[in-house]
């Protein structure tokens, strides 16, 4: 550090009751602040009971550590014990030239206590904040969810019988004329009877694409939310596929499409047969009367949908019929067949009210009942405790494409960016995310990987072993590719590459066995750089240390102690190109 630099003030960030400063539990704090890469050389948090009745506060004193770094920020954090549940703190930053206290924003070198005649006047509503831990309020994830290994199926793709793949197109009418469609001819049977296979790769946890009757193949144009659609099975065939995976201790997570319906969902064709005089006229978002279907492809819907997909209006999630519906909807399928949860379509274009009555209702059902939100973005608005558990988190898949296995890899960037969306959220939320590197909505990441299976074996040990819930799409253990809808939607293949599906078996052992929930993650950054990336996750039975080459050419490996659990190869000198190596320290 040059002995010249002050301390940066316009670097140093904290915010109070948010991922900077949350509880854990009801004794259980930590505290983050930002400050400026390699500007500070110390940084200390001092935390009191705000309401005690000595004056001034009696301070307790914890040094902080650097917890994270990216390219612009060092970030220290303190997680401690408090007796206190209402805590005030401020902090102390200094360097080799100043010293400043923090606290209300603003930078000082004195308390917020002053002396009138003698008499001690303290301000201790001035320092920062943690009114009051209540439990209720914490954010959290069930439990059995951050140890889950999710195994998502696009059921149309999946199978139709054991390690057959679905190549039959069908087209079911049901008793109304209405039509359900598929392009391939995948059914809830096709997966109860492959149930042995996703458990011996590892999966406890089964994720569904959409279910329900619906017109197309994909199913997110739901025409019924309460029947199974004819062309994966029955409502009973669901009812047994779940019984069937809990005899497994697997869960099974369904997929719930409210944002939008099909339009011939029986609340807007009312609609369009009545008008004005329906009572569902205010269930569907930016209506003009009367309502009419667009007659060509290029014809714009003259009504607010997803998309631009005239097939599936827009529903006012502001409607509190609307509510009242869909939570019944929400609770049906968790209480009489007992899923565990449910995977929310386009939920941050749903409007917040609608989630905290679903979530009410769902979790009055089942408490441990899974909501996962499909936001693409940061999510931290959505995971306050009032709406979802956990989100998709399309951001790890972008770093890993980008700076794992793409035209601009590099493996310092990748550690940065990681840091970064892993202080996103409070600790219990991160290890609750559901990281993934590819879906039904995005090519698959082998085919970005241009077919190359030592980079997806990288971003796959990434998965598998960063903070989170790791969720694989149906087939990428066997290789799958696909960059177009079609493609990456395409049939299962069955036996096409038993070695990648070994490789896949191994990573969800080794992290059943050593990732637990409180497992620590540290970048390795002695040993992380440009080509490399290096991290560790510790626990209470040891130390996983984890080494990645990102690059073309081999590298010097710096071995640390401890039993080799994995490798690319059995070279004791080298980290060959896009090698690997999982080695662990018992404690």
């Amino acid at each position: 550090m040059k002995s010249n630099m002050r301390l940066n003030r316009e670097a140093v960030l904290h915010i109070p009751l948010s991922n900077y400063a949350f509880a854990n539990s009801e004794n259980r704090l930590t505290i983050r602040i930002r400050t400026q890469r390699g500007n500070v050389s110390a940084c200390t948090l001092y935390y009191g009971d705000r309401a005690c009745a000595d004056t001034p506060v009696v301070f307790k004193e914890i040094k902080m550590e650097i917890k994270a770094r990216d390219e612009l920020f060092d970030y220290y954090e303190a997680t401690f014990e408090t007796p206190f549940l209402r805590v005030c703190y401020y902090f102390k930053l200094q360097n080799e030239v100043e010293w400043t206290y923090y606290y209300s924003d603003r930078f000082t070198n004195e308390l917020a206590i002053t002396f009138l005649d003698q008499n001690i006047m303290e301000e201790r509503s001035e320092y920062y904040q943690y009114p009051y831990i209540l439990k209720d309020e914490i954010p959290d994830v069930p439990d059995w969810f951050k140890k889950a290994v999710v195994y998502n199926i696009f059921p149309d793709s999946f199978a139709c019988g054991k390690f057959t793949s679905p190549f039959n197109p069908k087209n079911v009418v049901l008793e109304d004329g209405k039509v359900c469609k598929s392009r391939l001819g995948g059914t809830l049977r096709g997966i109860l009877e492959n149930l042995d296979y996703i458990q011996t790769l590892g999966f406890n946890c089964i994720y569904l694409n959409p279910i329900f009757a619906a017109g197309e193949y994909h199913k997110y144009d739901t025409i019924d939310y309460y029947h199974i659609d004819p062309c994966f099975g029955t409502n009973e065939e669901l009812k047994h596929l779940v019984e069937e995976i809990h005899k497994r201790e697997m869960r099974i997570i369904l997929d719930g499409v409210f944002n939008h319906s099909s339009w011939e969902f029986f609340a807007f064709e009312d609609v369009m047969k009545k008008g004005e005089e329906s009572k569902y006229v205010n269930w569907f978002y930016k209506l003009n009367i009367p309502v009419r279907r667009p007659q060509s492809e290029k014809e714009k819907p003259d009504y607010a949908c997803f998309a631009y997909e005239a097939r599936m209006p827009k529903l006012n999630t502001s409607n509190e019929e609307v509510q009242k519906y869909f939570a019944d909807v929400g609770t049906y399928w968790i209480r009489n067949y007992k899923v565990d949860g449910w995977r929310l379509d386009v939920a941050n274009e749903i409007d917040r009210n609608f989630w905290r009555k679903f979530r009410e209702a769902v979790k009055k059902e089942n408490k441990e009942a899974i909501l996962i939100g499909e936001v693409w973005e940061n999510s931290e608005s959505w995971l306050r405790g009032d709406a979802f558990d956990s989100t998709m988190n399309y951001e790890f898949r972008r770093i890993c494409r980008d700076y794992i296995i793409g035209d601009h890899k590099n493996a310092l960037t990748a550690a940065k960016q990681l840091e970064r969306m892993r202080l996103r959220y409070p600790t219990n939320l991160v290890e609750g995310q559901l990281n993934l590197l590819d879906s039904h909505d995005v090519p698959r990441f082998l085919s970005l990987c241009k077919g190359d299976e030592r980079k997806w074996r990288l971003a796959c040990i990434l998965l598998m072993l960063f903070p989170g819930v790791p969720s694989l799409f149906y087939g990428d253990e066997q290789a799958i590719g696909g960059i177009k809808e079609h493609e990456y939607r395409n049939s299962m293949v069955w036996g096409k590459n038993p070695s990648l599906c070994k490789f896949v078996q191994n990573m969800i052992e080794i992290r059943k066995e050593y990732i637990e929930n409180n497992t620590s993650y540290e970048v390795q950054w002695d040993n992380t750089n440009e080509q490399v990336l290096s991290f560790a996750r510790e626990g209470s039975k040891g130390r996983l240390f984890v080494s990645l080459n990102i690059s073309e050419i081999s590298q010097k490996w710096n071995k640390e102690a401890g039993k080799m659990i994995l490798a690319s190869s059995g070279d004791k000198e080298l980290l060959e190109s896009m090698g690997y190596k999982i080695y662990f320290k018992g404690k």
